[in-house]
């Protein structure tokens, strides 16, 4: 500070270059809070700064001397009982430090970074409830923290770069901090990398079990990755703590919903609507699952109310299209083309009016503009997703690599034996859903949903292998023991169990995706019987353009996409048939079709089960149906869809460029009359 100065400006100037100091350079850091000291011997903040610096030095007695002496100067600065109870618990004296840290407390009941110390150090003792209540507080509090503020302000504008940058940086400093950690986990889930933001929240739920907020995102994370029988759990948590909470009943409703709880989820759902009767997501998230319960008529009038509500909610609008039955308005449509027409649309509500628009386009036969609006969705879907075709056609060549017929031989009889699973594999929109409704109205087969878990189970043991992006899958599988092998067969069917609820001997699990992981299948549980759904490329690649999908799927918004995926599929599977030759049977939708009774036989012959009538009738099934084709599996089967795609073929130039000869050979290799 030179003569003349402003006093009071100066030392602020000089106090905040040394705190800028601190972390880059403790040493200068020290030098310039002992100038400000000659000048001004006995400034708090100057002597408090000195302490941090000598500390981050690791000069562990002189920080504990000059904070000390800080602390009997000035007894009311809650910042210097917080440094020095910090100093004592780093040197190794427990008692002392948690005595320091509760004067801090004490002094400024509002500091939130005194009560995050005081949680770590109650957790660092084993004082679980202690520390609870401490991070608790700290959370309660953390609000006003001027970088979590800034963090919070870009999470709201969705400025998701700049939030996780400075949660980042805060977290480097304050590891602990759970409501750091939390907004953390919220970036992660916003952009959908769900295993990052579940890692979040357990260290959240860990170090604060009371967090409720971090619990029920937990769930909900964990039942986004399809996980029901853990959110279930976290979620019950909460409402045992707070039973009239309406998100933990809506969640709750939700989960239900996907382990086959359908009365109780519908149950549920009715009481949360009857308390909030304007909630138009939850109405939206009610007619989801009474449309998979059969509740068709209910689940449109729950949709419309959704509408009623909020016009501009453009997944109510798709979810009525996804119906496939069902048929717009006039006024329905003049709504939806208002609503695209309005600049403000946020991106994802504009994407599913696109969707839907194009189903109410192609109902009217409107083709040409039906394909606009469809290209426009999924223009607008893919924008937001960074799917790499390259990476999957690199992914299958790997399995095509290692499960060749000597390495499956080697490994006969290491898996679990029971014959439980009835795997459908192939691409959505390929006639699984018919088929999994054929079988499912067999007395000794239940259908269940698409699982998630052999592609979890991949994922996983790629993480294991030090394999976070994928690149080595399915390479380490290579290193499995056989006992190994054996355990993932018995940790399917255990993660299964949840969804069978009929005691029947077998169950579906129509996950398409699987027929990546077919080698793991085949060796895990060879036992299993796989059903391959296949249908024309041209056709069941233009109605996968068609959907928008709730989530995965990541190659269907392009024609491309599609056309190269289908192309990398059909290569895979011709690969198991030549090394795992009759493991496969495979059914061609246009055979169903056209000679469903020997088609039906066929397949009921190679699950090893006797023929029902009731397969047949698979229509007067009332089961609970959770795809698409929910709505239009409950009617017998009809040929108008088999060549939908044609009403569109002048706009599919990408799509027949990435399939290639593929179409040209499908009808000779389905036995179909060209």
């Amino acid at each position: 500070m030179t003569a003349g100065a402003d006093p009071v400006g100066s030392l602020a100037v000089a106090l905040e270059h040394a705190a800028r100091l601190l972390s880059r350079n403790p040493a200068l850091a020290v030098e310039q809070a002992r100038e400000i000291l000659k000048v001004l011997p006995r400034q708090p903040a100057a002597t408090l700064l000195l302490g941090r610096g000598q500390r981050a030095l690791g000069d562990d007695g002189a920080a504990l001397a000059t904070l000390e002496a800080l602390c009997a100067a000035q007894p009311g600065f809650a910042a210097a009982h917080l440094e020095f109870g910090i100093a004592l618990r780093d040197a190794g004296r427990g008692d002392a430090a948690l005595a320091a840290l509760r004067r801090a407390v004490a002094v400024d009941p509002a500091f939130a970074p005194a009560w995050l110390a005081l949680a770590d150090l109650y957790t660092d003792l084993g004082a679980t409830t202690e520390a609870d209540a401490a991070y608790l507080r700290h959370v309660g509090l953390a609000s006003r923290d001027p970088r979590l503020m800034a963090a919070g302000a870009a999470l709201y504008a969705n400025d998701l770069p700049r939030a996780e940058s400075l949660l980042r940086e805060h977290l480097l400093a304050a590891p602990t901090d759970v409501a750091a950690l939390r907004m953390l986990a919220e970036v992660a889930a916003r952009l959908r990398r769900y295993t990052d933001a579940e890692t979040l929240l357990r260290r959240c739920v860990e170090l604060a079990p009371g967090f409720l907020p971090a619990r029920h995102n937990l769930a909900l994370v964990l039942h986004r990755q399809n996980n029901a029988a853990e959110a279930l759990r976290e979620v019950e948590y909460c409402l045992v703590r707070e039973p009239r909470h309406v998100g933990h009943r809506n969640l709750k409703a939700a989960i239900l919903g996907t382990v086959g709880e359908y009365d109780a989820s519908i149950a549920l759902y009715r009481e949360v609507l009857q308390e909030y009767p304007t909630q138009a997501k939850v109405w939206m998230s009610f007619g989801h699952v009474l449309k998979t319960a059969g509740l068709e008529a209910e689940g449109i009038a729950a949709y419309r109310r959704a509408l009623e509500l909020q016009p501009t909610l453009g997944e109510a609008y798709w979810s009525l299209a996804n119906l496939k039955t069902f048929r717009f308005t006039d006024d329905d449509r003049t709504a939806m083309a208002a609503a695209l027409d309005d600049p403000a649309l946020d991106a994802e509500a504009r994407y599913h009016f696109d969707f839907a628009l194009g189903k109410a386009l192609e109902d009217s036969a409107e083709y040409e503009r039906s394909f606009r609006h469809y290209d426009a969705g999924n223009r607008g879907r893919r924008r937001l997703l960074d799917y790499r075709a390259g990476e999957q056609t690199a992914r299958l060549k790997r399995s095509e690599a290692l499960f060749t017929d000597s390495f499956l031989a080697a490994r006969e009889g290491m898996g679990c034996p029971a014959p439980d699973p009835i795997f459908i594999v192939g691409l959505p929109r390929a006639g699984s859903t018919l088929l999994e409704q054929i079988l499912a109205s067999h007395s000794m087969v239940e259908g269940t949903m698409e699982l998630p878990y052999i592609i979890a189970m991949a994922r996983r043991l790629a993480r294991e292998q030090a394999d976070a992006d994928g690149a080595h899958y399915p390479g380490v599988l290579a290193d499995l023991e056989p006992g190994q092998w054996r355990a993932l067969g018995e940790e399917y069917l255990a993660a299964a169990r949840i969804h069978r609820k009929l005691g029947r001997p077998y169950f579906i699990d129509k996950m398409p995706n699987n027929f990546q992981h077919l080698g793991l299948i085949l060796v895990a549980l060879p036992r299993a019987r796989i059903i391959d759904a296949r249908r024309h490329p041209l056709a069941c690649c233009f109605s996968g353009f068609k959907q928008h999908f709730a989530m995965g799927q990541q190659f269907s918004y392009s024609l491309d996409d599609l056309g190269r995926y289908y192309r990398d599929y059909v290569g895979l599977m011709a690969h198991f048939d030549r090394v795992a030759p009759g493991r496969v049977h495979r059914v061609y939708y246009e055979r169903l079709v056209a000679d469903t009774e020997g088609e039906v036989r066929r397949l009921l012959d190679y699950c090893g089960l006797p023929f029902e009538d009731g397969c047949l009738r698979f229509y007067e099934n009332a089961r609970a149906v959770r795809t698409a084709s929910s709505a239009q599996v409950r009617r017998p089967i009809f040929r108008d869809g088999v060549d939908q795609w044609r009403h569109y073929e002048p706009w599919l130039g990408p799509l027949k460029a990435a399939l290639g000869p593929l179409i040209e050979s499908y009808a000779a290799e389905a036995g179909l009359d060209p």
